[in-house]
């Protein structure tokens, strides 16, 4: 097996034996057969908000979509900034929005300047540029549609918009290109499976998704510092809608998908007050510091757009 492509070789061999000659005599003919693996993007989600929690206004699905040879790279990343809270074992820490932001569990007795730095480095991990990374969210305002329908709502719109960006590799240069959706294990996760399924095969309100490898995977997020990603990615665009509080927001905006030159990748179902709200925020007190350099510096993103 290939290990950078993923691709399967394997080599066949026959002996051609001529009418009435001992098998020992006959000739003996190798061939190898390619079979070629699409690459694959993997679109890390979580939610923010619940669907029917009256103590807010919003719901959030979002995450990011990242090349399948890059992962490593991105978690090498984030490592690092959770020693900084527990250097003999790092992996006990766990990045999650509203913990660091409040601080809670992990995060109970942490400074806030160093919850803050570790915020703002690990989401400055988006801009890398050779990662070229993709932000995929859907914002519903509770009060716009039935409860019943939001969850749909939101997968379809950023099931939809993830599909079309692999669409548009092959579009654009011939580039064939899988998806796979990955999530929290405490998302909604027999739902979101039976949508997947459905988009695929029966199709939805905007088309039919035609790029999924299969239906999404759900992983516990404490073993996976992407999902933990995502988690920060879903929150800040929350406190964002929610809060009026656009510090993180900032740092995930310029990796939002475009097409066009318009911003595609953010799906949201607003009412015009929030609109005017959105727009009115003014600076905060408390801004956010630069970020330590994590960011900087990384592989090359084979595959990626």
């Amino acid at each position: 097996m290939d290990v950078e492509s993923g691709a399967l070789s394997i080599t066949v061999r026959w002996t051609i034996v001529p009418p009435g000659s001992p098998i020992s005599t006959g000739r003996i003919i190798a061939a190898r057969f390619h079979f070629a693996r699409p690459p694959v993007h993997l679109l890390y989600l979580d939610e923010s908000g619940h669907p029917h929690d009256p103590g807010t206004q919003f719901f959030v699905l979002a995450g990011f979509a990242v090349f399948e040879r890059s992962t490593h790279w991105l978690e090498s990343r984030i490592n690092p900034i959770a020693a900084r809270f527990s250097p003999q074992e790092p992996s006990a820490i766990e990045f999650h929005g509203s913990p660091m932001y409040s601080a809670k569990d992990d995060w109970a007795g942490v400074a806030p300047a160093d919850r803050v730095q570790a915020l703002v480095d690990v989401l400055s991990l988006l801009s890398n540029p050779q990662l070229q990374l993709r932000v995929f969210a859907s914002v519903i305002e509770k009060s716009t549609m039935p409860q019943d329908q939001i969850l749909e709502r939101s997968f379809e719109a950023v099931a939809h918009q993830f599909d079309q960006y692999l669409a548009d590799m092959w579009a654009r240069r011939r580039d064939a290109q899988r998806g796979l959706v990955v999530c929290d294990k405490a998302s909604y996760e027999q739902r979101l499976q039976a949508l997947s399924s459905l988009f695929k095969h029966q199709g939805h309100a905007l088309g039919r998704l035609r790029n999924f490898a299969e239906v999404p995977l759900f992983l516990d997020s404490k073993a996976s510092r992407l999902i933990q990603m995502a988690d920060l990615v879903a929150y800040w665009i929350f406190r964002y809608y929610q809060s009026k509080d656009d510090r993180g927001f900032r740092l995930i905006e310029p990796s939002i998908l475009c097409r066009a030159h318009q911003r595609v990748g953010l799906v949201a179902s607003v009412t015009p007050a929030t609109e005017a709200a959105l727009a009115a925020i003014p600076p905060h007190k408390y801004p956010f510091p630069d970020p330590t350099g994590a960011a900087v510096g990384g592989p090359a993103a084979d595959g990626a757009t």
